[in-house]
């Protein structure tokens, strides 16, 4: 039989410091750098200032810059893929 998934429920979310920092409501404490996010990586501070709690504090939102994130996805570090870097080929020989 398979296990369900711990359901995550935070009650506070802030950005501090270039983390997104959520207090959970069991008491506990989770943050990860905003930089795991590209839309949240390039956002100045006004604009990650502006988290919001949503589905019963199981998402958090940035409607400015069009973010939603699922609290357990960010808990069990399902963060997006980053395009892989392209990196320069050595120079042919002459």
């Amino acid at each position: 039989m398979d296990n369900p998934e711990p359901e995550y429920i935070a009650t506070s979310a802030k950005v501090e410091n270039d983390q997104v920092v959520l207090e959970l409501a069991d008491g506990s404490t989770h943050s990860f750098p905003v930089a795991y996010y590209p839309r949240l990586a390039g956002a100045g501070a006004d604009a990650l200032s502006e988290v919001s709690l949503r589905v019963g504090g199981r998402a958090l939102r940035w409607e400015t810059l069009d973010e939603d994130i699922w609290i357990a996805d960010a808990i069990l570090q399902r963060y997006p893929r980053q395009p892989a870097s392209h990196v320069a080929e050595d120079p042919k020989p002459d």
